[in-house]
């Protein structure tokens, strides 16, 4: 397989942009995590060759719009990953939370008829291969506490606070 490799310079750092020869998303991650990256390329796709490329243009334009505040721009980007059945699940429902709302491992689980699969819903999510776009942090903690984000925390903060749910959150709004 063949894929492209663009850095994008984002508010929460450099960000990696993967794409295949169709210019489908195939990774996003963070440019300190790069060796985590090629291991889910390797882990999902075997062999791939990854060029520096510019098929990213779709992706470049949405996210630019999203760090610019139209928050519905990342669904414009077309995402093909590999991974098992139950982790390609769990991201199309953690794609489906809209910003500025938040959903738990346990709702997840229950959403796909799994009531007692939230740690899969976990492990799934931290291995979510394109960050952002799949919205990962849009998944909290029980509690509401904001848990478990291969960026870190604070990477994981900043956009829900772009996308206004940390400010609702704590008006009980954000759910």
């Amino acid at each position: 397989m063949r894929l492209s490799l663009e850095i994008y310079e984002s508010p929460v750092g450099p960000l990696l942009i993967v794409t295949d020869d169709d210019g489908a998303l195939r990774a996003l991650d963070f440019a300190d995590h790069e060796s985590r990256t090629r291991r889910l390329l390797r882990g999902h796709y075997g062999d791939y060759v990854l060029d520096s490329g510019s098929k990213t243009g779709t992706v470049r334009r949405s996210l630019d719009k999203y760090f610019e505040g139209n928050l519905a721009a990342l669904d414009d980007i077309r995402v093909a990953t590999g991974g098992t059945v139950f982790q390609r699940a769990v991201w199309k429902a953690v794609r489906a939370i809209r910003p500025g709302s938040t959903k738990t491992y346990g709702q997840i689980a229950k959403q796909l008829g799994r009531a007692a699969a939230s740690r899969a819903v976990g492990a799934a999510n931290g291995a979510n291969p394109v960050a952002v776009v799949v919205p990962c942090h849009r998944v909290i903690g029980t509690s509401g506490a904001l848990t478990g984000y291969a960026g870190g925390l604070e990477r994981k903060r900043w956009p829900l606070e772009h996308e206004g749910c940390l400010s609702q959150r704590l008006a009980g709004v954000c759910g």
